[in-house]
């Protein structure tokens, strides 16, 4: 069956493109037809982008705590491919420990990526959005962004962040065509995700999952990608959660 090319001549620009969820949301969009930017903190998005279906993709290694980061992006974005329709902010990181015990260094790294990096890239991104009245923006955040998680206190708040942030810019920007949603796993297999959620305490978390099983980097793609399209322009400051009803018990 063929892939429809509901995204063609679309550019999407995808943080944390080169590994994990991100690059399987630049995979899925750019057998849509889009045409994809990704930036990723590691030199390997630039070949990661060029084993991507269609052409004309563009790898960034950019470190997006660094100041200026984001428009820097953006702006080579614009430069290589035109415009930007869409953003995802995929890059993230997990850093965990006990409150008492987290570095003020782990704290920082992680609201410094997860949340300030995903606001600038944001606003970068929807200035040139809202100049042309048009653009989809949808944040990752986590299942963590509406529950407490042991060892978690850094990335619930950073998550937690990212979705009063995505209402706030989706309150702002509705009025220029830009719609602005989060969405929130659990865990998901992506081979990182695999590796660290393998054996007992894997299949104990899964028990703690109604459905009985993680997601798959697919199927949050699929909802990104339904967040991106022409079908959802009358849903935006909401955070989905894709978590197989872990957060509904």
């Amino acid at each position: 069956m063929s892939v429809d090319q509901e995204f063609s001549g679309q550019v999407a620009i995808i943080t944390g493109a080169a590994s994990g969820i991100g690059n399987s949301v630049a995979r899925y969009f750019a057998e849509r037809g889009a045409r994809i930017v990704g930036v990723d903190l590691s030199d390997s998005v630039t070949a990661a982008m060029a084993e991507l279906p269609g052409g004309g993709h563009h790898g960034i290694a950019q470190d997006l705590t660094a100041e200026g980061a984001a428009q820097k992006v953006v702006d080579e974005a614009v430069l290589v491919a035109g415009t930007v329709d869409i953003l995802v902010n995929s890059a993230g990181v997990v850093l965990l420990d006990k409150a008492l015990e987290l570095s003020e260094r782990m704290w920082e790294a992680t609201i410094g990526v997860n949340l300030s990096a995903s606001f600038k890239m944001a606003q970068a991104a929807g200035r040139v959005m809202t100049d042309k009245g048009y653009g989809r923006i949808i944040n990752l955040a986590s299942q963590a962004s509406v529950i407490g998680l042991d060892q978690h206190v850094a990335y619930c708040a950073s998550k937690a962040g990212v979705v009063g942030m995505t209402k706030v810019l989706s309150m702002e920007w509705a009025p220029q065509g830009v719609t602005v949603n989060a969405v929130s796993p659990t865990v998901v297999e992506t081979p990182l995700g695999k590796q660290a959620w393998a054996g007992e305490k894997g299949e104990a978390m899964k028990k703690l999952i109604p459905v009985g099983r993680f997601a798959q980097p697919e199927e949050v793609a699929a909802l990104i990608a339904f967040l991106a399209g022409a079908n959802a322009g009358m849903i935006t400051g909401e955070n989905i959660l894709i978590d197989g009803g872990y957060s509904s018990v």
